[in-house]
């Protein structure tokens, strides 16, 4: 009898372990779900040349920038082919608390304009373990001009404070489709608050294009193109169109360009470009972007 008791005891024992154990193994099938991994720096920096990428700071980071844009090319040799005259140039500090959202400032000495910009990042593309294909950042940047006695037809044309802002509001979508290659698109809208002319229109559309070619580590050749889609004036500007070489240097990035806009803030470069690269009106500009990690370092 107790041989019988001792055999039924072992065999409730056996199966009992058996079914936790493959309980277990069910479960750890269940929960073993592959990680996110996200795809990192499409473009190196939170700009390409003129415009916005997708990108943005890392959690408690401070980006210091320097944009700098020389006179243009065709003023010839007597200028030095721009570098004597004609420059502008814009000072920004950015910031992102959280790697998600940054918020930035920047005083730009064409036009004497001061802007604000909110950066989101709602989407980042995974490589694996959540199947996001593609990267999607909202931006809206608010501009104000500080020039004085800007007479029109004998009437000053900044009047009021609130003729004095412009707005612009874009939604960019981008992809890195390997180490080497990235793409965005970026649907923009720049709102004015007062135009040149009456005839004008305060809202300009604008459809851009983004890459960026990575040829070595550290190297990297960039493109971006800015296309009006609507007939906001009658004055004749052109499509923003610039052409670009990165340089990474441990915190530095330096950008080296050639660009046919001069202005530095999106209601500049988008809706008032005057020059064209038909003519060689073009510029040589660069940017510097120092980024300062903030985080707090635990011992």
């Amino acid at each position: 009898m107790k041989l019988l008791f001792s055999s039924l005891l072992m065999v409730v024992v056996f199966f009992t372990n058996t079914k936790a154990q493959g309980a277990d193994d069910l479960l750890n099938m269940v929960n073993d779900k592959p990680k996110k991994e996200f795809v990192s720096a499409s473009f190196k920096t939170t700009r390409l040349i003129n415009f916005h990428t997708t990108e943005v700071l890392g959690r408690r980071s401070l980006d210091f920038r320097i944009s700098h844009r020389f006179g243009d090319f065709n003023s010839g040799a007597y200028n030095a082919f721009g570098i004597d005259g004609g420059a502008n140039i814009r000072l920004g500090i950015e910031y992102s608390h959280n790697g998600r959202f940054m918020f930035g400032i920047g005083r730009t000495s064409g036009k004497k304009i001061a802007d604000g910009f909110l950066k989101y990042r709602l989407l980042k593309q995974t490589t694996k373990g959540g199947g996001m294909p593609i990267s999607v950042t909202l931006f809206s940047g608010m501009y104000n001009t500080f020039m004085q006695n800007v007479i029109v037809d004998g009437v000053n044309k900044y009047q009021n404070a609130y003729d004095r802002l412009s707005y612009c509001h874009q939604i960019m979508i981008a992809r890195k489709f390997n180490s080497r290659f990235s793409f965005q698109l970026t649907g923009a809208v720049v709102h004015a608050n007062i135009v040149e002319k009456i005839t004008d229109k305060n809202d300009c559309f604008i459809a851009g294009a983004v890459t960026r070619f990575k040829f070595t580590q550290r190297q990297a050749i960039t493109l971006e193109y800015g296309y009006r889609i609507n007939k906001y004036t009658r004055e004749k500007y052109y499509n923003s169109l610039g052409i670009g070489y990165d340089l990474e240097t441990g915190g530095h990035v330096f950008q080296v360009h050639l660009t046919n806009s001069f202005g530095l803030t999106e209601d500049q470069y988008f809706m008032y470009t005057n020059n064209s690269w038909k003519n060689w009106a073009i510029r040589l500009g660069f940017n510097i972007s120092r980024v300062f990690a903030l985080q707090k370092h635990t011992e």
